[in-house]
Formats: C-alpha cells, sequence, structure tokens
C-alpha cells in the first residue's frame, strides 16, 4: 500500500497533513474598517522606524487603505525616531486603530514624566521639537497628536497621532 502525500503509510495512524488554506475568492471585500487594530513591539533602536512603517504599509493595504499610506508612514516613522531618542535601548510599543474614519497611531515607551517642573519642561521641549515635522504632518492631514502619561502598566510615556481618512488620503495629492 503506498501512502498519499501528507498521510502515513501505516494504517491506524489517524494524523494526516493540514489542509491548505482555501485561496480568496476573486472580488472578496476587505475587512471591515472597524475591525483595523494592530499592535507591535520593536527594539529601541536606529532600525525601528523601518520595521513600524513596514508593517503599517502591510496593515493599510490589508485594509486596502493604501492612499493613507504616505501620510502614515511618515507620521509612524516620526513617532518611533522620537520614542527611541527619548528612550534608548528599551521597547517601544506602536497600536494602529481606525475608528470613527481617523487612523490613530500610538507609541508608548518607557520614559518616564520627571518629578522637577523644569526638567518636565526641557523634556517636553525636546519632545515637541522631535516632533515638528509629525506635527507638520498631521496639521496637512485635518488631524491631531499629543502626549502624555502612558497608562500602561510600568508607567513612560504614550505619544499619539490622529489622522482623518480624507486628509491623510489627500497628504501629498
Amino acid at each position: 500500500m503506498s501512502a498519499q502525500p501528507g498521510q502515513s503509510s501505516h494504517p491506524s495512524n489517524p494524523f494526516t497533513a493540514c489542509p491548505a488554506s482555501p485561496p480568496e475568492p476573486a472580488g472578496s471585500e476587505p475587512p471591515a474598517l472597524d475591525t483595523l487594530t494592530c499592535s507591535l513591539t520593536v527594539p529601541g533602536a536606529p532600525y525601528s522606524a523601518q520595521i513600524a512603517r513596514a508593517a503599517v504599509r502591510s496593515v493599510l493595504h490589508a485594509y486596502r487603505l493604501d492612499p493613507l499610506a504616505p501620510a502614515a508612514l511618515q507620521v509612524t516613522g516620526e513617532l518611533v525616531a522620537a520614542a527611541w531618542r527619548l528612550d534608548p535601548g528599551r521597547s517601544l510599543y506602536l497600536s494602529v486603530r481606525y475608528r470613527d474614519d481617523s487612523l490613530r497611531l500610538t507609541v508608548y515607551d518607557g520614559h518616564a514624566p520627571h518629578a522637577h517642573p523644569r526638567l518636565a519642561a526641557h523634556c517636553e521641549a525636546r519632545r515637541r521639537a522631535a516632533l515638528r515635522l509629525m506635527g507638520a504632518v498631521v496639521r496637512d492631514c485635518g488631524g491631531a497628536w499629543g502626549f502624555g502619561d502612558s497608562r500602561e502598566p510600568g508607567g513612560g510615556t504614550r505619544t499619539w497621532a490622529s489622522l482623518l481618512r480624507s486628509g491623510a488620503a489627500g497628504y501629498l495629492g
């Protein structure tokens, strides 16, 4: 008796190979936009912005939001690069969500707020300066951005940007 590919030649073996995934039907619809939620942890390193941009590009493509890519990738790169500069060597957490016709990009870093007011003001000024280009992109897209204490365990800083779909789709257009 000869075995079929993926099957055992022993007749009492009930195990077979896993079935192949079915092909995507032609003309299939993209996933619903309100299900777009993706997160990624990257190292606090210079190359992390490249990894984050590639992930965001893939997510946008899967949801057929490619027109948002130029603005979203610029914002993603700036958020991750600024977080890395302010908290090098520690993991950064990126969250991507789509709600209410807006793409929201959030980066969490481990840089804790300063208790001394002068240090806190200096640190805030550094973060704003590092995100000056991102702020211009967000404004051009009719969005908003900000930062503050992280609500995640362990503290740190949460920096976010929200891009309106209509504004981001027209960015550079």
